[in-house]
């Protein structure tokens, strides 16, 4: 059985699961499916082509899958969607895709979002995440699994960040930051490895290890860069050095660490 606050709007043609419960002053579009178990407080907004999985707790004031802030957006038919158990908090915005960019924003699931933070168009978020308050993802940007984002730090459209990223706050990134990496500064570079991550997800010291030395060729011998990546990706049988290298091999916007 759903909880309904009586003063909310829920528009004829959204889709509820079983167990929802929905706050005062709560608007639901039309288009909105939500997915069983799902809580969303008071004076929120969900509209657009917006699906949202299972168990998601959405704080209030949040503004879900309203129009993308692009000035080339022309009313297409463009859609946001959510995975589960995620916590989204007061005052995020999360905008659905545009044509450009595939027409889809999708977040995963597992995820914290804590207030303010704001999800543009067209971006892909994976499993695991944590943005602090204030974290801004620009258009097109993608990140994997396990990435923590500090807060007020602000990431630039079509930007790439790895899996098991840990970024500090207030830095702004520029720039795509690989697998496994600290990244800090304004503008942000690379300042190591996310051991602490690395520790906490892999059982495995071999792995660490590994991941640890083809940092270091990567990043700190004085090496080119792109032959470095090329040699690890060939020659090395780690699954996540290959990972590491293969994410170099690949970047758009360039990596930014300091060159020897």
């Amino acid at each position: 059985m759903n909880n309904i606050h009586k003063t909310a709007i829920i528009e004829d043609g959204a889709i509820l699961g079983d167990n929802i419960t929905i706050g005062a002053f709560t608007i639901i579009g039309k288009d909105v499916k939500i997915g069983d178990g799902t809580i969303i407080d008071s004076h929120t907004l969900i509209d657009g082509k917006t699906t949202i999985g299972k168990n998601n707790h959405i704080f209030s004031h949040a503004s879900i899958g309203t129009i993308p802030q692009d000035l080339k957006f022309n009313g297409e038919d463009v859609e946001l969607i959510i995975g589960d158990n995620n916590k989204i908090r007061e005052y995020t915005l999360f905008n659905p895709g545009t044509i450009g960019g595939g027409s889809v924003t999708r977040i995963g699931s597992n995820n914290l979002f804590m207030g303010y933070v704001h999800v543009a168009h067209d971006c892909i978020i994976g499993d695991n995440c944590i943005f602090a308050n204030g974290a801004t993802l620009a258009g097109h940007v993608e990140c994997d699994d396990f990435v923590v984002v500090g807060g007020l730090t602000p990431i630039h459209q079509f930007c790439k960040i790895g899996t098991q990223v840990m970024i500090g706050g207030a830095s702004a990134v520029a720039q795509d930051i690989p697998p496994f990496c600290l990244a800090e500064g304004n503008k942000a570079v690379l300042r190591g490895l996310n051991l602490t991550g690395l520790r906490r997800r892999f059982d495995n010291r071999e792995d660490i290890d590994a991941i640890k030395h083809a940092y270091k060729e990567l990043f700190e011998s004085g090496k080119p860069l792109q032959d470095v990546a090329r040699e690890l990706f060939e020659n090395d049988n780690n699954k996540y050095v290959k990972e590491l290298a293969s994410f170099v091999l690949n970047t758009k916007r360039g990596i930014p660490f300091n060159r020897k």
